[in-house]
């Protein structure tokens, strides 16, 4: 929508291109609204608990405003995944934009990753059963996240093999690998099944230590957390 509305704009007047921003702006708020009254129910009461006519009540835009922007209580479901997914992002993207070494970096986005989805799956209440009901599912809809993911570790190790801290013979093939290890952490870091009893601080350390042996050339630019 909002592309069409890029391309639509040039041809406009100061006065419509004012009135399309508003319009805009209200349909984007609208559907905020909408996906986190949807979030708030469905954490409260579950997915198969909460119905459309409930969203519509609590949201007090009514039925026919919430079934022109989402045909069923699955498609909200799923919006309220998105958003999170786009909250998960917006935050290593900020990680990655700090000035700091890249083994560093590495290890910040990794926890900054488990970090998120935990507190995302704790935030949302009963909502977290279906979650893991449907993880097929959100492996789908986490797709651009996943894939901006990537592109972090990706620019990352480019950095750290152009400055010389980094020997990498293949930068996608150590990306899958790290990213799938994440993934495969997600679920023992929620339920803290993760180096139960150890403190955070030894734990990053470690971490740092084995992304230190895989992919430094030397000791000496390690700057351990222990």
């Amino acid at each position: 929508m909002l592309n069409m509305c890029k391309k639509l704009i040039r041809f406009c007047t100061l006065t419509e291109k004012c009135a399309i921003f508003a319009t805009v702006m209200a349909v984007i708020k609208t559907r905020k609204k909408l996906v986190d009254v949807a979030r708030q129910l469905f954490a409260k009461n579950g997915l198969e608990n909460t119905t459309m006519n409930d969203i519509a009540q609590a949201s007090g835009k009514g039925r026919r405003t919430l079934y022109t922007y989402f045909k069923s209580k699955e498609d909200i479901y799923w919006a309220v995944i998105e958003e999170e997914l786009d909250i998960m992002s917006e935050r290593m993207n900020a990680v990655a934009s700090q000035k700091m070494e890249p083994e560093d970096k590495l290890v910040e986005l990794i926890y900054t990753h488990l970090d998120c989805i935990k507190e995302a799956v704790q935030r949302n209440g009963n909502l977290r059963a279906e979650f893991f009901r449907n993880i097929v599912m959100v492996s789908k809809v986490r797709k651009n996240f996943d894939r901006n993911e990537r592109n972090l570790f990706s620019s990352i190790m480019m950095e750290g093999v152009q400055s010389g801290r980094f020997v990498v013979e293949s930068i996608p093939l150590v990306v899958d690998i790290l990213h799938y290890c994440i993934k495969g952490l997600e679920i023992p870091y929620i339920y803290d099944r993760l180096s139960k009893g150890l403190p955070s601080g030894v734990s990053r350390g470690i971490v740092q230590k084995i992304l230190h042996k895989a992919l430094a050339r030397n000791e000496r630019h390690v700057n351990y957390y222990l």
